[in-house]
């Protein structure tokens, strides 16, 4: 029998008190990263267990941008078994937490989360390295960090010059999820996307019915603490035109 969520907790799960790192992170430095020159030069099958035995083959559909502790990844991978969903994150213990939680769910429940995976990346730089035109079907930018200076907006994930870069990756008709606690960066959001002539929000009945919806507002740790705090939620969610 599995073992429930709580005593995955008391087994084999990684601690995040091993994890922490400061929230805020420059996405304009220069970290030290590794990354493919092209799409095809990614090894997914190093990522995802059961990559070569697809067949036919599959692409990574979902990325969740800037994936914290990877609880919204976890439920990505249990709604959508036979889609392979990538979560991206820029903090490097972030992200090895990630890469931990994902290998101790896979030991404590095997044949599952195998369609899930983690990597430390820099998405405002490196996206295109990653996908090939078209191919993801979802991004999710859930809880981006607000970056509340005028200085540093240029630091925000949802920008004028990035919003094409995510067009390129996005099939038409695709789908971004955002969600915020910060009103102002979620007008920002607004602003931007639908002065884009690529996107369009989808509306209040659309966003309402999506199954994806209701899971937006707890699955990630920062959802839960502005629950747990009874703070406010902004949802907009877009298509690819």
């Amino acid at each position: 029998m599995a073992p429930s969520k709580e005593e995955e907790t008391t087994l084999s799960l990684p601690q995040k008190r091993y994890y922490r790192q400061r929230a805020h992170s420059n996405p304009i430095a220069d970290h030290c990263f590794d990354y493919p020159a092209h799409p095809d030069d990614v090894q997914w099958k190093d990522l995802y267990p059961e990559y070569d035995a697809y067949n036919p083959p599959k692409k990574v559909e979902f990325a969740d941008i800037g994936c914290g502790y990877g609880g919204f990844l976890v439920t990505l991978g249990e709604m959508f078994p036979d889609r392979l969903a990538i979560g991206m994150e820029i903090r490097v213990k972030v992200s090895d937490y990630v890469m931990d939680r994902i290998k101790a769910l896979r030991s404590l429940h095997p044949g599952k989360y195998n369609n899930i995976a983690c990597i430390r990346t820099n998405a405002m730089k490196y996206l295109p390295n990653y996908f090939v035109k078209h191919q993801l079907d979802k991004m999710f930018f859930l809880y981006p960090d607000p970056h509340f200076k005028k200085a540093k907006h240029k630091w925000r994930i949802i920008n004028q010059a990035l919003l094409s870069e995510y067009a390129y990756v996005l099939r038409k008709g695709g789908l971004v999820y955002t969600m915020t606690d910060v009103e102002d960066l979620h007008k920002w959001i607004v602003k931007h996307m639908e002065e884009h002539p690529l996107f369009e929000r989808v509306s209040a009945d659309e966003e309402a019915n999506d199954p994806i919806t209701p899971k937006l507002y707890q699955s990630s740790e920062e959802g839960a603490k502005v629950v747990r705090n009874k703070g406010s939620h902004f949802l907009a969610i877009f298509r690819r035109l």
